[in-house]
């Protein structure tokens, strides 16, 4: 776009989800591997590294009084206790559930910092998540009741003649949980961060217009603010969202229903 000789280029939205190379390294050993670092793997060591932390500045093994982040992260894993107790029955599931919550959550909330990158919008990791998962409850059916599996695919009372219809479709919605299980979290952060790029790209432009043009934007501005608390809201969301239907799927092969 060419205006007044200066040529004015406007950045994609969707230019905040690009995986690229930080750090390239060639080494001369087998075969001159190539060792890279990516914005989606320093970030996911930072989620890591932050995961970590907040757990470590919660313990409270040698305070008498409970701080503000043992309050806090014992109310967290209360709630993620009480879920995986009422729809799985069993704490041995807990370990999982609360690492993928935490993952998810905090991978969301960071993704929220301006400029930063948001893990869950790559879709290598939220497919990656979702068919993980999706290969782990199909052993864990296998394991627990092996070749009487395969019944959770022929609903019970299907008069023969239907049953090769019946079972290609539920074979057809038992994989598609895969997908929509990665496809429902990546959906919903990719659209909340492309509406904030958007918004915070035109709201940039209509400050700098001039003075009255910032004071009338300011009504435009408060609107922003309550979108960025809605992007929040959505990264809590969703990540709940991701750790209950994960038990539902765990609770499905283990019931058979």
């Amino acid at each position: 776009m060419l205006i007044n000789s200066n040529i004015s280029f406007i950045n994609s939205p969707l230019e905040q989800f690009e995986v690229t190379n930080l750090i390239s390294i060639n080494a001369p050993i087998l075969g001159y591997l190539n060792i890279s670092l990516t914005n989606l793997g320093l970030y996911s060591i930072l989620v890591l590294f932050l995961i970590v932390g907040i757990h470590y500045a919660g313990n409270n093994d040698i305070k008498l009084v409970p701080s503000k982040w043992s309050i806090a992260l014992e109310s967290l894993f209360a709630s993620i206790h009480s879920m995986v107790r009422e729809q799985l029955g069993k704490e041995i599931y807990l370990p999982f559930i609360y690492s993928l919550f935490f993952f998810i959550l905090i991978a969301n909330l960071t993704g929220n910092v301006p400029y930063s990158f948001t893990i869950t919008t790559s879709i290598m990791v939220s497919i990656g998540f979702s068919f993980t998962i999706l290969i782990a409850v199909t052993i864990l059916g296998l394991s627990i009741h092996k070749l009487h599996f395969f019944s959770y695919f022929v609903p019970s009372g299907t008069p023969l003649a239907l049953v090769p219809l019946l079972v290609l479709i539920e074979l057809t919605s038992y994989l598609a949980r895969a997908f929509s299980l990665g496809i429902r979290l990546f959906a919903n952060v990719v659209a909340g961060h492309t509406l904030m790029k958007i918004l915070s790209t035109f709201l940039y432009k209509m400050f700098s217009a001039g003075v009255l043009a910032a004071i009338i934007t300011l009504i435009p501005f408060t609107l922003f603010l309550a979108i960025c608390g809605l992007e929040l809201a959505v990264s809590v969301i969703q990540a709940y969202v991701f750790t209950i239907l994960t038990c539902s799927y765990i609770k499905d092969v283990i019931e058979l229903h």
